[in-house]
């Protein structure tokens, strides 16, 4: 039924419509062209190029630590992605399959490993966003090892009282909140303390504050720090690169 509604929707002039959600109503109609980003979150790497079936996608070639690219149109056609050095001994450190679908977002991400090396982990993103909706849209990746909580707060709010709940919960090393497949997690815009704990406990690994505006697509990544343990890298789409979060 969602499917038939959204259908029925895109056969509706897009600028009937796209006053009830912002500049991404194709998105949420699931009629536009699906699209990829790279992130490069490990700091064992060199710079990172990645590939689509062994071409070079331009958006992202010659990639250092910290770099987010934006989403770029790709085709309908599936197909295998691999994450190279940039070097010229070009080693794969990872690959994942896309096959395609409208109105869905893809994430490449490069992780570190444990104790060396790196590897890869892929974001599908349905982005099944209400059409009415102006809030933002977050999601966590975590790339330091571990199984952390996220707390999204007032800045100065005491996360330790039981009644204070993460926002989102349990999400272990090498993987996502939500988990790849599911939808990212609407939030008001606005100035948040954003509170990385140990998973089920109120301790913490990281604090910092975010902000962000009315409709928008934020990864917060977590990253391991030699000196803290943790610390947060920040992609709104739309702008370059990933910033460091400060700590608090």
């Amino acid at each position: 039924m969602k499917h038939l509604w959204k259908l029925l929707l895109a056969s509706v002039p897009v600028a009937l419509i796209a006053a009830c959600g912002g500049g991404d109503t194709e998105d949420r109609l699931d009629v536009a062209d699906p699209v990829v980003r790279f992130v490069h979150a490990s700091p064992l790497a060199p710079n990172l190029t990645l590939f689509r079936a062994n071409v070079p996608l331009p958006d992202a070639t010659n990639a250092p630590y910290k770099f987010a690219s934006n989403y770029a149109d790709i085709d309908m056609a599936a197909a295998d992605w691999q994450v190279k050095t940039a070097d010229t001994a070009a080693l794969t450190i990872g690959t994942v399959t896309i096959s395609p679908e409208r109105g869905t977002k893809y994430t490449v991400v490069a992780l570190p490993g444990a104790t060396s090396g790196s590897s890869t982990y892929l974001i599908v993103d349905p982005y099944n966003k209400p059409l009415g909706s102006e809030s933002t849209r977050l999601r966590l990746m975590n790339a330091a090892p571990g199984t952390v909580d996220l707390y999204m707060n007032a800045p100065g709010t005491d996360i330790t009282p039981a009644g204070v709940t993460p926002f989102i919960a349990g999400t272990a090393y090498k993987t996502s909140g939500p988990a790849s497949g599911n939808d990212s997690l609407d939030i008001p815009f606005g100035t948040y303390q954003a509170t990385v704990t140990a998973t089920g406990t109120k301790t913490i690994l990281f604090r910092g504050t975010v902000a962000f505006d009315a409709n928008k697509d934020v990864l917060l990544i977590t990253v391991p720090d030699a000196t803290t343990g943790t610390k947060m890298l920040m992609k709104i789409e739309g702008t370059a690169g990933a910033v460091e979060v400060p700590a608090a």
